[in-house]
């Protein structure tokens, strides 16, 4: 099922590769019972940096609702991240405003360490660009304006806190962009390339969905 994201687009993703952070409060207090689940619920907040039109991109705020299987240690999440608007300027001169949201395809995937301190996530998105402003002008680009889906894959940071949350990092390349009408040429020469980045920071971890 498809599920709204922002990221630019992260967006991850993201990004949620602070899915795994969820999993370790009960890894280290309670023995689990063969295919015993635990769900934790993180505030987050980050930014992306889009490479193609040097620009970074601010996250947030939203949540990461994680579910992890404390006999595995596999993962699964759901981040929901409101849509983010960033501005840059086209050909060094001209002004633009874009606004995107990820779509998060599938459930985000990855796996706790046993320490239950480093975690590596991989989620499929497709990028989505919903509002786009040229010098000033609204440019129409429908309601299909997408990418094909991309992976993004993230890890938690050194000083990462299971408890606290800390900072969950990755990179990946946007796909070109299609069904944007007559802007479709203008996006896939301006935002589509490797060498994206994302950065999510997880606040607190509290039980439950």
């Amino acid at each position: 099922m498809r599920r709204p994201l922002m990221l630019l687009l992260a967006t991850a993703t993201a990004a949620a590769a602070g899915i795994g952070a969820g999993a370790a409060p009960a890894l280290a207090s309670a023995p689990a019972a063969a295919g015993s689940t635990l769900t934790v619920t993180y505030p987050v907040n980050g930014s992306t940096f889009i490479n193609k039109v040097n620009s970074t991109v601010t996250l947030g705020p939203g949540k990461l609702v994680a579910t992890a299987n404390l006999t595995t240690l596999a993962l699964t999440a759901n981040l929901s991240l409101p849509p983010a608007t960033g501005t840059f300027t086209e050909f060094g001169f001209i002004p633009v405003t874009a606004t995107t949201r990820l779509i998060q395809d599938g459930k985000v995937t990855g796996k706790l360490s046993p320490t239950g301190n480093s975690v590596t996530t991989t989620a499929t998105e497709t990028l989505q660009l919903t509002a786009l402003n040229i010098g000033g002008l609204p440019v129409p680009v429908g309601n299909a304006c997408e990418t094909s889906p991309t992976r993004i894959t993230v890890a938690s940071q050194p000083g990462f806190n299971v408890l606290k949350g800390g900072t969950l990092t990755g990179t990946y390349t946007i796909p070109p962009f299609a069904h944007c009408g007559l802007a479709t040429v203008l996006i896939n020469l301006t935002l589509p390339g490797p060498g994206n980045t994302i950065s999510l920071t997880l606040g607190q971890a509290k039980l439950g969905g």
